[in-house]
């Protein structure tokens, strides 16, 4: 048994349908773990086939802090994310288990791990205002404003992307200063040792037959009617994170008539693999962590366990 006497936290990070779940499960058994999620799609309520969730008799074996606690009508960021994992890994050390942060949203990590800037807390009226603006005028209009109190932010965001916009023009409306500049400032790194581990492949045959393969089961689950139900609801759009995630945006559109079947898993497949190409770039460059290969769950088993001795 693994005696975690100088509070260690277990990372286990990768692209999506690498393994990590399967892993961190068959790790929990071994160590007295305690699983953190570490998901942005994976926080929201009803929303269960399209992101992989782990199935209810899984989460009976094996409970995640931080799965299926938001409504997907809500906004959630990194900095939320930060201080709840905090708050997630001290109950699970003071139940005696080790924390176990499993997922693929490498910002999440990288919040959690190098720590995040002190930004003003979000003002709905203000957001509102922002809104208003956008309804008005475009978001592009928006754009164009934030890229004149912060340009270095205006570049970094697509004027397509509503949420990003509207909270780095709110944070410069509240503190008088753009999210560059305070984001420049000293932050405050995780305050307990961390073990990083991260699936990676250097021949995506392999993941990209995953992807697919988790793409069809989702459709033999049930998706469709997944979807169905969300896009009943009035409050939700497709500007929202939770319905851009990937998979529901394709087959919000398939109900909506903008694409066909085929189409639509066609765009959902090649949407997923985009995403983990994007997470296996973070990756790549990712500080102070052991390599795991997709594919080979009994060696990375033993390879976690031999760091972990």
């Amino acid at each position: 048994m693994f005696e975690n006497e100088n509070k260690t936290v277990i990372s286990i990070m990768g692209p999506t349908a690498s393994g990590k779940t399967d892993l961190a499960m068959q790790l929990a058994d071994l160590i007295n773990g305690d699983l953190i999620s570490v998901d942005s799609a994976l926080i929201y309520k009803g929303m269960d086939i399209g992101t992989a969730k782990p199935t209810p008799d899984e989460l009976s074996k094996y409970p995640h802090q931080l799965i299926s606690f938001l409504d997907p009508a809500e906004v959630y960021s990194a900095a939320d994310f930060r201080k709840d994992a905090l708050e997630a890994i001290e109950k699970s050390f003071n139940k005696g288990k080790t924390p176990i942060l499993v997922g693929g949203t490498m910002m999440y990590f990288k919040a959690l791990v190098e720590g995040i800037s002190d930004l003003p807390e979000a003002n709905s009226e203000i957001r509102t205002q922002i809104e208003t603006l956008a309804n008005d005028k475009g978001w592009q209009h928006v754009h164009d404003l934030l890229a004149e109190v912060d340009p270095v932010a205006a570049k970094r965001i697509h004027p397509n992307d509503p949420q990003r916009i509207n909270r780095a023009y709110e944070v410069y409306l509240i503190s008088g200063k753009s999210m560059t500049e305070l984001m420049s400032q000293e932050k405050q790194p995780i305050p307990y040792n961390i073990k990083q581990f991260a699936f990676m492949c250097d021949d995506k045959t392999e993941l990209h037959k995953r992807i697919e393969q988790r793409f069809d089961i989702m459709l033999e689950q049930g998706f469709k009617g997944e979807v169905e139900r969300l896009i009943q609801r009035p409050d939700l759009h497709l500007d929202l994170p939770s319905i851009r995630a990937v998979g529901y945006r394709q087959m919000w559109q398939h109900l909506k008539g903008e694409l066909d079947w085929n189409e639509m898993v066609f765009r959902g497949v090649v949407a997923t693999r985009q995403l983990a190409k994007r997470q296996l770039t973070w990756l790549r460059s990712w500080p102070n962590v052991m390599y795991l290969e997709v594919g080979k769950q009994k060696e990375n088993l033993q390879r976690v366990i031999n760091s972990l001795s």
